[in-house]
């Protein structure tokens, strides 16, 4: 209708594109957000006297964070798109 191509702007029949987008970028912002933000709450559950339990949680977090950080690193040093 109008000209407008309903494939989602590829070019291809039922609007199959040729290769998925990577969101590399996107998980980086998100992971380092997440690294700052757990290891920040990590550091004022020990000073406020909080259970122990939050502690761990948040470095748990924090660590999950740094891992998935090094990976996007790696992958990006790779060449892939994102």
């Amino acid at each position: 209708m109008g000209g407008m191509d309903r494939s989602g702007g590829s070019g291809e029949p039922g609007g199959a594109s040729r290769r998925p987008r990577s969101a590399l970028t996107l998980r980086l912002v998100l992971a380092v957000y997440g690294l700052v933000v757990c290891g920040g709450a990590a550091v004022v559950f020990g000073y406020a006297g909080l259970p122990v339990i939050l502690i761990v949680v948040a470095v748990a977090l924090a660590v999950v964070a740094a891992i998935d950080l090094v990976v996007i690193i790696r992958r990006k040093a790779h060449g892939e798109p994102g």
